[in-house]
């Protein structure tokens, strides 16, 4: 998160090139929510369940639909030229943007890696079929960008340039960066998914065999 937001990349993203605040926000989705999530105890979690009233907001918000929905709707809303360009000129509402980004993509990242029984995650084969249909709603929002025959952010078309590159160049970059690496992300994240789903068939067919002899 630090790195994200603050540093050589946040001052690229900011001031002059569309292409690394469409790193920030990779980082801010798929690299920080999900440790964020790994490194907090279970037990810490489920202590604010037993606040009243908690406990059935948590189980609908953690819902993989409710979740599928929040982030990409949220990442889809924020790219569009009127909200980006808002943000880029208003910093109290940039920083909400990002807010909601992470906030979102925690919900997208539980039915992963829930540390919580009482939220569960999504069964092996139901991770693979929500990751992939993940790709979906990011490529078209890339593709949108990517295929623009204009600049859709004025504050870059504006910016000074840092290396040679036009600002419709660079908002292609950006968009390629949002639909190739997202795209991939999720592949890899299939891929584990798919082994450790290989394992577990494995393992209880171990212990099977063991319990029959």
């Amino acid at each position: 998160m630090f790195f994200a937001l603050n540093g050589p990349l946040h001052d690229l993203s900011d001031d002059f090139l569309f292409s690394a605040h469409m790193v920030q926000h990779l980082v801010l989705t798929f690299v920080v929510p999900p440790l964020l999530i790994i490194g907090t105890p279970g037990w810490m979690l489920r202590r604010a369940l037993d606040i009243p009233g908690v406990r059935p907001v948590a189980r609908w918000l953690t819902r993989p639909i409710i979740c599928f929905a929040a982030f990409n709707v949220v990442f889809a809303a924020w790219h569009l030229p009127p909200l980006f360009n808002l943000a880029m000129a208003e910093h109290p509402v940039h920083i909400f943007e990002h807010l909601m980004f992470m906030v979102s993509a925690t919900l997208l990242w539980w039915p992963f890696l829930s540390p919580l029984p009482e939220l569960p995650r999504l069964s092996y084969p139901g991770q693979m079929l929500y990751a992939f249909l993940n790709t979906l709603p990011m490529s078209l929002v890339a593709i949108y960008i990517a295929m623009a025959d204009h600049v859709l952010y004025p504050a870059y078309a504006a910016a000074p340039r840092v290396w040679d590159i036009s600002p419709l160049a660079d908002q292609q970059l950006g968009g390629l960066i949002m639909w190739i690496p997202g795209g991939l992300f999720f592949g890899g994240v299939m891929t584990v998914v798919f082994f450790k789903w290989v394992a577990r068939d494995g393992d209880d067919a171990a212990a099977a065999q063991v319990t029959t002899t």
